[in-house]
Formats: C-alpha cells, sequence, structure tokens
C-alpha cells in the first residue's frame, strides 16, 4: 500500500531500526522495548516496511477487540460494544498508534488492560482472582514503561483517583505493593542505566517544558484533546468522563473520571503534548457507551449515532492512516478544510513548523533522496578520502536514514551529537573528510523562527560557507537536495564536502552534545 501512495519509514522509526542495531537497557529518548521489536521484526521481515509494522497493526486490533471487551464489563449490551468498539476505529490518535511503530504503539493497549486489571483486582469477590490481577498489573504496567515512561503518568493519576475515593481501602492490602513491586522490579535495569548516564531522559524533556513545547491553557489542551481523539468521538468519551463521575452504576469506578481530570492537569503542568494522555481513551469510550445505551434507546437515534461516528471516522481517516496517495491527500485534505474549518495545523504539538503535510505524513518523505545524495558523493571521493569520511548528521533523522538506507553505498555508520548518536560518540573519525548538510534560508524557515520567538531577517542569518569555514579549513557544496514534502526543515538542503575540522571531533564532542 505505502509503495503505490509514495509514503515511507517515519523519522522515528528509522531511529528505532538504528537503535535496534545497538541494543542496550536504555536510550536517551525512549526505553528499550520498541528498539528491540524493531531488531526483531528486521531479522524476521528484513527491510520490509509492512513487516516492521506489523505488531503496531495486531496492537490496534487487539485494542478495537478489547475496548468491546470492556464495554460488556462495564454492563454493556451489544449495541454499547459496536459503539466502543467503533469509536476506537474513528479515533484519529488511536488509529495513528496502530499504523506506526512508535513509543506509543503499545500505550493504548496498555492502559486499557491495565485499567480492566485494575477494576478486577479491587471488584473480584474471589481472593485468587483478585491476586493474579494484582500479578498481571505489575507486567503490564512493567511493561507499558519499558515502552515510554507516560504509563508513569496513569499509574500516578489513577492512584490519586483511588486515594480520593473509598476504593482507598484496597490500599490497605498486599496487592497494591506487588504490582508496585513487579513493576518496578520489570524496569529496573532501564532506571539502573539512566542514572549511570547522568539520566539524560530528563535532560532531554528540560528543553521540551523549557519552551520546545507548546504551552496551552485548559481550554486549548482540552480542544486538542477533542480534536487528537476525533470531534464526533469526543461526546462518547465524555460522557464516559461524565458517567464516571456521577452515574450511581458506576460509582465503584470513580477513580477512572478521577484519572482522567488528574491527567489532564499533570500534563498542563509538564506541558505535555497533547497525544500524551490518549491511551486513557479507549476505557473512557467504553464507559461512554454504556452511558450513551443507556440514555438512548430509539433505534433510528441510535443508527444516527453509529452513523455519524463511521462517518466522521472514515473522513478523518486519511489524516492518519496513508490511504491516499500524497497529491490526492493534500486536495481532500484542503477541500475538508475549506468545508469543515478543521485543518491539520489546528492540533499542533511542538513549535515546529508545519508544510503542506501534517507532521506524521511530512517525516516520511526525503529520507531515502538524502541518503542517496550521501552515497553518491562519498563514492565519488577518491579511494584514500573514502577510507577517512563519516557523514555528521544534524538529527537523529538524517543519521538514521543515513544508516538505514546507505547501505546500498557502502556508507560508513553516521556520526550526530544529537541523542543516542552522542552516547555513540565520533568511533575514529577526526574531521578530516566530512559530509554534512545545511538548510538554505528559506521563506518557511523565517516564518518558523518568528514562530518560535526569534526574529530573523534575510540579512540575519549567516552565510552557511562562512559558518563552515570557522570549523573547517574547506568547505564545497557537492550537491543539492529537495523532496517537496519533506518537513521544512528538511527540504532544500545543500550537502558540503568539508576537510580538516580545525578542532578534532573526540576534543569537541561534549560541546556538540544536543538533545531534543
Amino acid at each position: 500500500m505505502w509503495a503505490n501512495t509514495g509514503y515511507d519509514y517515519f523519522i522515528d522509526e528509522l531511529n528505532f531500526i538504528v537503535c535496534g542495531q545497538h541494543l542496550a537497557w536504555g536510550y536517551i529518548d525512549h526505553p528499550p522495548l520498541v528498539p528491540l521489536i524493531a531488531r526483531i521484526a528486521r531479522e524476521v521481515f528484513g527491510d520490509n516496511l509492512l513487516g516492521l509494522r506489523l505488531v503496531p497493526a495486531y496492537a490496534a486490533a487487539g485494542l478495537v477487540a478489547l475496548t468491546t471487551e470492556a464495554a460488556r464489563r462495564l454492563g454493556g449490551r451489544l449495541f454499547a460494544r459496536w459503539l466502543a468498539g467503533l469509536a476506537v476505529l474513528a479515533s484519529p490518535v488511536l488509529s495513528a498508534d496502530g499504523l506506526l511503530l512508535s513509543a506509543d504503539t503499545l500505550q493504548p493497549l496498555a492502559w486499557l488492560a491495565g485499567s480492566l486489571t485494575l477494576i478486577a483486582a479491587m471488584e473480584n469477590r474471589h481472593a485468587r482472582t483478585r491476586r493474579i490481577a494484582w500479578i498481571a498489573l505489575g507486567v503490564i504496567a512493567g511493561l507499558a514503561l519499558m515502552a515510554k515512561y507516560v504509563m508513569a503518568f496513569f499509574l500516578i493519576a489513577a492512584g490519586i483517583g483511588i486515594i480520593l475515593t473509598p476504593q482507598r481501602r484496597v490500599l490497605a492490602s498486599s496487592g497494591p505493593w506487588l504490582a508496585a513491586g513487579l513493576a518496578l522490579l520489570i524496569v529496573l535495569p532501564n532506571l539502573l542505566w539512566q542514572q549511570s548516564h547522568a539520566w539524560p531522559f530528563l535532560q532531554l524533556n528540560a528543553a521540551a517544558f523549557n519552551g520546545r513545547n507548546i504551552t496551552f491553557g485548559p481550554a486549548t489542551y482540552l480542544l486538542q484533546e477533542i480534536l487528537i481523539a476525533g470531534p464526533l468521538t469526543a461526546p462518547i468519551w465524555m460522557a464516559g468522563v461524565a458517567g464516571l463521575a456521577f452515574w450511581p452504576r458506576f460509582a465503584s469506578k470513580r477513580w477512572l473520571a478521577i484519572t482522567w481530570a488528574v491527567l489532564m492537569v499533570l500534563m498542563l503542568l509538564i506541558h505535555g503534548k497533547s497525544y500524551y494522555p490518549a491511551a486513557i481513551y479507549p476505557i473512557l469510550l467504553a464507559s461512554g457507551a454504556v452511558v450513551v445505551e443507556a440514555m438512548i434507546r430509539g433505534r433510528v437515534a441510535r443508527s444516527a449515532i453509529v452513523a455519524a461516528t463511521a462517518l466522521a471516522g472514515a473522513m478523518l481517516a486519511p489524516f492518519t492512516l496513508p490511504i491516499l496517495p500524497i497529491d490526492r491527500f493534500i486536495a481532500y485534505e484542503r477541500g475538508l478544510g475549506e468545508a469543515t474549518l478543521l485543518k491539520s495545523e489546528q492540533v499542533a504539538v511542538d513549535k515546529q513548523p508545519m508544510g503542506e503535510l501534517p507532521p506524521n505524513y511530512a517525516n516520511m518523505f526525503g529520507w531515502r533522496e538524502m541518503a542517496a545524495a550521501v552515497g553518491q558523493a562519498y563514492q565519488a571521493l577518491p579511494p584514500t578520502d573514502r577510507a577517512r569520511a563519516v557523514f555528521f548528521a544534524r538529527n537523529y533523522g538524517e543519521a538514521a536514514a543515513v544508516d538505514v538506507f546507505g547501505r546500498a553505498w557502502n556508507l560508513p555508520p553516521a556520526i550526530s551529537a544529537n541523542n543516542n548518536y552522542f552516547l555513540w560518540g565520533p568511533r575514529d573519525y577526526d574531521g578530516q573528510v566530512v559530509l554534512l548538510l545545511s538548510t538554505a534560508p528559506r521563506a518557511d524557515l523565517l516564518k518558523a523562527y518568528a514562530a518560535m520567538g526569534t526574529e530573523m531577517r534575510i540579512g540575519d542569518l549567516p552565510d552557511v560557507k562562512a559558518e563552515l569555514l570557522k570549523t573547517y579549513e574547506t568547505a564545497e557544496a557537492v550537491a543539492s537536495i529537495n523532496s517537496p514534502y519533506a518537513s521544512p526543515f528538511e527540504r532544500g538542503l545543500t550537502l558540503w564536502l568539508c576537510r580538516n575540522r580545525k578542532l578534532p571531533f573526540a576534543a569537541d564532542w561534549q560541546a556538540l552534545k544536543l538533545y531534543f
């Protein structure tokens, strides 16, 4: 499917592939589970993109099935189960998690399974079943934390929700502490890795908190949640929150409504991106479907709700699933935006600029062209220069693209001072022959700088060659690269061949460190 529509590997998928080639108990920007999955997928399926995305596809299918089961366990009948499963399918953020291999791939399934397991642990009458549920909760939480630390926010919010409701009596039993101990045991190797490397994940997120992420007020953040979960599915999860908070039938589960509220507060405090708490919505959609079923009995009204949910899902599907060729998607996005006032740029997660495509698509373009240009320039070098040459990437995406796609050109591993590549160091390259990229000054970049609070004009931007000559003895532009659909910062690139770095990489490496 993707080969026919122009879409390719996503930037983070390339990063996970490379991290999977450097297996460790931790990484700068994520725990170790997803790189391990990428490594296994590559071992089994080779370079097949569908093989890499098999786990997300199965996780998405499992999420739909478990959401319908959640509606049943919450007392829903056939209509509630169908509506809950359909709402998950129609939710843009949840369908996106089912496409790409990412740190978010397993979170919705884990949060939903954790919610149901926690309900069973607190409400089941049989002591043995409750103990098994607590053990299962510990395993689920531990594995989810090994995929993405955001699970910790769910556990904190759920803990506060339990403390603020009569369910706090469960804390007097050994079950919760057994679950916490198991989760800690599973994630302990990663925590020890982070501690041994001076907690780089905290250094990374300090940049996000201190300006990289957009800061929202409560109302705007709630609007972002409505948009990412789907405007026409929002009434369902909102009904779920209201039902969990006030409906006597859900009195024992009121802690879940508090969990959602606490999550929103936590996200506002840490300047969290809008999709960070998205994994809470399956349990809310299941609860909301049960509430809708109880409130609306008429067949016509129920049919209208199902039809509206399905229609909304179908209309928004092209924004998260690459089912349209890219040129048709752009035309579709413009037409839908003009008709509904719904546009991709309304859902912003950080201050990076947007082009014609939303970031989830733009970051699938340009990587192969970049690697090919670097490979051609590398092969054009004399043999003595090739032995010393290295590609020095501005960011992990460029480095990973060259590492994944550069094998056809016999390229050596790329180096970069960004994130995990910083830890892997300059290897043995001293900077005698270096290939690197720069972005030419363009109007869209100036607009991006302005959006980030930095006023710049064309005259303010330094001449690239003059800047390079401060670091290298010579700098020669050898290729131009442009992918019109790529992220704005990865378009209009110039590939430079630089020689004789004045300060060797090893001596300068610590100063070059860039975590973002």
